[in-house]
């Protein structure tokens, strides 16, 4: 008797069978949780690969604009020194038949061919056309009888590399005319 009460107390209710796993449900769920485990883990994979692309992609990218842009600073430091020289040419111009004049002009022509060279273009600009922030510098702005914000003068041109912007158009622009004090009685 004992022993049958033994064997009733450790029989699952009902409600406890519903709950138990059995080996038939243990074996259905496995290759679901299989599925499951193994669709994450291949998502994992693939966004893993297309950060790696994009990563890729992205060094190359950098490395061209480096190799583009990479002697930037050097040709910064040279525009100065062409621009002294262009003064030079300008006073220069007065004896077209001096040989100062034909060996600087020959020295400009290499200049410019060296800076075509290297992808520095100047940037066009002229009198009375209309000031853009995104190339010119406005150095200071007198009353004129020219539609405001329109350029003046040129004090400096400017230059691209490889359409980047390398130095900016320094220029005066056109204010609006002073209005004169009316004097007081």
């Amino acid at each position: 008797m004992i022993r049958a009460m033994n064997e009733e107390e450790t029989k699952p209710t009902p409600e406890e069978e519903e709950t138990i796993p059995t080996p038939e449900t243990q074996e259905e769920e496995a290759p679901q949780q299989e599925v499951d485990e193994l669709t994450k883990w291949r998502e994992m994979a693939l966004r893993t690969a297309a950060e790696y692309d994009n990563y890729r992609k992205r060094c190359v990218k950098d490395r061209e604009d480096f190799t583009k842009y990479a002697n930037r600073s050097l040709l910064e430091e040279l525009l100065p020194v062409i621009d002294n020289f262009e003064m030079g040419m300008q006073m220069a111009q007065q004896d077209t038949s001096s040989m100062i004049y034909i060996g600087m002009s020959m020295v400009q022509k290499q200049l410019t061919d060296f800076l075509s060279s290297q992808g520095v273009e100047p940037i066009e600009c002229t009198p009375g056309q209309k000031f853009d922030h995104n190339v010119h510098e406005a150095i200071m702005s007198k009353p004129s009888d020219q539609p405001e914000g329109s350029i003046i003068r040129i004090l400096r041109k400017g230059y691209n590399l490889r359409g980047r912007l390398l130095r900016p158009v320094n220029v005066v622009t056109a204010a609006a005319p002073a209005e004169e004090a009316a004097p007081e009685a």
